[in-house]
């Protein structure tokens, strides 16, 4: 089961990425798939953070892919930017730029791979 949607660009695909996630969870009870009570909001969570990074460091649209896969969804954001994301350590004292600290506290794994038109930045976020 997957979801697919192009974003042409502008804030308001934040919020729209959240609303993708939550019909796209609803698909998975729908089809008898079991969750955390939290997986909802951590979905949401994740996304629009990946979401928000593509918008915020990649020029042009953004492609948001949620996939169930064993023991988990993968949320892939793919934008056109060729920079990679800086994972920087975690400082309680600096303000902002602690979005991809949180997905990669949140998901299993978080993985970078470029392709011929940017990148796409694929968590994996456990369904229990």
């Amino acid at each position: 089961m997957s979801t697919v949607v192009e974003f042409r660009g502008g804030s308001a695909m934040i919020p729209a990425s959240r609303d993708v996630v939550q019909g796209f969870v609803a698909r998975l009870a729908d089809a008898g798939v079991r969750t955390a009570d939290t997986f909802l909001d951590a979905a949401r969570l994740v996304a629009s953070e990946l979401v928000t990074n593509a918008l915020r460091h990649a020029p042009g649209p953004c492609r948001l892919e949620l996939t169930l896969v064993e023991g988990g969804v993968e949320i892939a954001v793919s934008d056109t930017g060729q920079d990679f994301p800086t994972f920087l350590p975690s400082d309680p004292l600096r303000v902002g730029r602690h979005g991809l600290e949180i997905v990669t506290r949140l998901c299993d794994e978080v993985i970078t791979k470029p392709h011929t038109t940017g990148k796409t930045v694929s968590a994996r976020l456990p369904l229990r």
